[in-house]
């Protein structure tokens, strides 16, 4: 009398069966666990869309031209891509700045797009021009996706070609830049929501 049994558990199964119980429950809290991520970038500010500038392949000759714009959705690129006079990409970058991502593994954007890809490149110093690490990101034509680029996805470039370089190191980002190139001819628009990263 007074004590708790189960006909045909014994005190060893009992303790297993706790253990399972245990187990199971750590499984589920750890599944349900959100990944640690912060807020970089909130385009739809207007702030935030100041110190962008467009580098398009009249730099070298070509005719392509974009710009940015803020707008209450994000941040837009939006312009025109020519593969007149051997051109053929537009691009827009921000200003050089700390955004203090040490630890971050990955980065994730809420965009809305026009079936077009697009790169997303960063640059760990603030010259004008340099080895950049980019990743791609396809669209679909007036979809809102969140499009997460682990840092190992970056790959590093110079004047689009690919070129040894060390590992990106999230300390020492420095710009964030769009780009359209890849011979894709014609009118594009992006319009960014905003920009996380993921730790």
């Amino acid at each position: 009398p007074g004590s708790w049994s189960w006909p045909g558990l014994t005190p060893q199964g009992l303790g297993a069966a706790l253990l399972c119980v245990l187990l199971v429950m750590e499984t589920s809290m750890s599944a349900e666990s959100p990944i640690p991520t912060r807020l970089v970038i909130d385009f739809r500010d207007p702030t935030q869309a100041q110190g962008w500038t467009s580098v398009d392949d009249q730099v070298m000759g070509g005719v392509s031209a974009s710009q940015v714009q803020a707008t209450p959705a994000g941040l837009v690129f939006s312009g025109e891509v020519s593969l007149a006079n051997n051109g053929g990409f537009a691009s827009s970058r921000a200003r050089p700045r700390d955004y203090g991502l040490a630890g971050a593994t990955a980065l994730i954007l809420r965009l809305q797009g026009d079936g077009q890809t697009y790169k997303f490149g960063m640059r760990t110093d603030d010259a004008f021009d340099g080895v950049q690490y980019q990743a791609r990101v396809t669209t679909q034509a007036g979809e809102w996706l969140e499009v997460p680029l682990p840092l190992s996805a970056f790959q590093p470039s110079f004047r689009g070609r690919l070129v040894p370089a060390p590992p990106l190191d999230p300390t020492r980002i420095r710009v964030f830049g769009l780009l359209i190139a890849d011979r894709q001819a014609g009118p594009f628009r992006l319009l960014v929501e905003s920009l996380q990263a993921r730790f």
